[in-house]
């Protein structure tokens, strides 16, 4: 799978029985759930400038069915992380997770991130590294009386903790060289560790209300938002604070911020994470804030592309307004920001260095209906050359307007290229070819209909536009790969987004690097749709179908093992939070 790493179930667990794990704790008497049920648990006690917050399940059959996807490599590299994870939380603090910890937690777990203050240089010294970013971990206690019990008893394995008290509130904390874990109960019911005290001192603060600590649960708009994502078997919750995470990634990466990140007026991005037969899916939202003076502008346009594409498509990606589209991307209100941090400067530059158009005068202007943009294989047994062929379509609101702009690079191609400029025919339809035998190299622009312009680049041998002109015989919108990967809704949609992943690697075309030990994870990947629509003028919504490999069942976990430098009680923090997982 290509989501994010994120903890494990057994990281969050881990985090607090072993820091409470040799104390007597005696404030386990209220038998309260945490917070309302479409808010993550903890949402009353995470600070509302988190960075992100991610909620997933404790359910272990959930987690067995996420373990039996993947290919067999990928599931045995995810089943040994997990390993690893409980041998160095669990098993070297003499904790068992199913004997110790499920009979008393609730039914998810929480984790936020909060920026840390940075770290100020010594004159005359190197700069700090990047200071990493704070956690809360949150735990919901489902029965007081056998978290009481179990965590209460002493263990040979737990390191020193000392107390202190802040507002009220009695805190367990161990002092380690790398960062000093806190915990403590709130409400005796919601179990809170932290991987500073400063963080358990900002959790307080929330959940008492103080001033300026707002809760992650006011965020404006956050309710009303992840109400639309609500699914019947969540495995996971997400929301990124869209400014706050933006800022503190450009500020760790050494990139300059975007130029327009004080104005932006985008609150947030939240996800649910549900597992399915097939795979997992999505449901995403991201929203301005309440106040904010930019709006959608709510048309859901996005319907007859995928159905003017041939069935043969590796990749595409379509919308409703391609104008619209460029305003909110280079404005910085989109999702696909996070995913494409590239400054928006580059198409326009692109195409005043290479052809000397303008995007907005010469483009956009005419670019106000539906757009596509695919990769589309050409045919098994063709001749060598290019494997596949680029395919723009837009819908023209000018089609004078768009003469003019084909006309200036015709000119262009011709003058300063150098390219071989003819007018052709596919069928009936009139079209106009650039050629350079030299590079093997072809392209072609015309009409599909009186108003859908296309722009075609490939191979000479295998050309797109006898797959599209006059329609495709068959459409990618009436595939299999397209109907079971593309979610249906939300209804109406602004567009989609689709890889066809297995018929992509079979092409042997170049896939993304993932970092060193990751890159089977794309290997369990078969197909990726995408479906997105407007809500209202403030809200954007997205549906996403990850379909995956399937290893089978898998097989148990190795047995526990103490790990060979489990550090000494006597001289070392009882905890060590480890790196993320990758899921399979």
């Amino acid at each position: 799978m290509t989501k994010k790493k994120k903890p494990s179930l057994l990281l969050p667990v881990g985090a607090a029985v072993l820091l409470v794990g040799g104390g007597a704790t005696a404030y386990w008497f209220l038998n309260q759930r945490g917070g309302p049920g479409d808010l993550p648990i903890g949402a009353e006690v995470i600070p509302q400038d988190a960075l992100m917050t991610l909620s997933v399940s404790t359910d272990p059959g959930q987690w067995q069915q996420l373990r039996e996807f993947g290919t067999p490599q990928s599931q045995a590299a995810f089943d040994k992380n997990l390993a690893q994870l409980r041998d160095r939380l669990l098993t070297a603090n003499g904790y068992d997770y199913a004997k110790d910890i499920q009979p008393w937690i609730g039914k998810e777990a929480s984790i936020a991130l909060l920026s840390p203050q940075p770290l100020a240089a010594a004159p005359n010294t190197p700069a700090p590294a990047a200071p990493k970013p704070l956690a809360i971990v949150v735990l919901p206690i489902q029965n007081p009386l056998q978290a009481k019990q179990l965590l209460e008893q002493p263990r040979p394995q737990a390191g020193k903790l000392v107390d202190r008290t802040y507002k009220g509130f009695q805190i367990k904390e161990t002092q380690g060289k790398a960062e000093n874990i806190s915990a403590t109960v709130f409400d005796g019911r919601l179990l809170v560790v932290t991987t500073d005290p400063k963080a358990m001192d900002r959790a307080i603060d929330t959940y008492k209300g103080e001033q300026g600590q707002a809760a992650l649960k006011a965020t404006p708009g956050y309710a009303q938002a992840v109400s639309k994502i609500q699914t019947a078997q969540t495995f996971g919750k997400l929301y990124l604070n869209f400014p706050a995470a933006t800022a503190f990634t450009a500020a760790n990466t050494g990139k300059a911020a975007p130029p327009n990140l004080a104005q932006t007026q985008t609150q947030g991005v939240a996800a649910t994470l549900s597992l399915e037969t097939e795979g997992v899916q999505f449901k995403g939202v991201t929203w301005y804030k309440p106040d904010s003076q930019k709006t959608f502008q709510v048309e859901n346009k996005g319907k007859s592309m995928p159905g003017r594409l041939p069935a043969s498509t590796l990749l595409m990606a379509s919308g409703g307004n391609l104008r619209q589209f460029w305003q909110n991307y280079s404005q910085g209100a989109t999702a696909i920001n996070l995913a494409v941090p590239a400054s928006p400067d580059w198409l326009p530059n692109a195409l005043k260095s290479t052809v000397n158009l303008d995007l907005e005068q010469d483009f956009l202007t005419w670019m106000q209906g539906e757009f596509s943009l695919a990769l589309v294989a050409t045919p098994d047994g063709s001749p060598a050359g290019l494997p596949f062929n680029l395919l723009f379509m837009v819908q023209s609101n000018d089609r004078r307007a768009t003469e003019a702009t084909f006309k200036q690079l015709d000119q262009t191609m011709a003058e300063k290229y150098k390219f071989k400029v003819e007018a052709a025919k596919a069928g009936d339809q009139p079209l106009t070819n650039w050629s350079l035998p030299a590079l093997g190299f072809t392209a072609s622009h015309g009409w599909l209909t009186d108003n859908v312009a296309f722009i075609a680049l490939g191979s000479p041998t295998v050309s797109v536009v006898n797959e599209i002109l006059p329609k495709p015989s068959a459409s990618l919108a009436d595939s299999q790969a397209f109907k079971t990967s593309v979610p249906s809704g939300p209804t109406p949609n602004n567009g989609n987004f689709f890889v066809n992943v297995d018929a992509y690697k079979a092409k042997n075309l170049p896939l993304p690097q993932l970092p060193l030990g990751n890159q089977n994870l794309l290997d369990a990947i078969r197909s990726i749709g995408v479906t997105a629509g407007i809500s209202d003028a403030r809200t954007t919504r997205y549906d996403v179908t990850v379909l995956l490999q399937k290893a089978g069942k898998p097989a148990p976990l190795p047995s526990p093992t103490v790990p060979a430098n489990t550090p000494s009680p006597t001289n070392s923090p009882a905890l060590e939070l480890p790196g993320a997982v990758p899921s399979p």
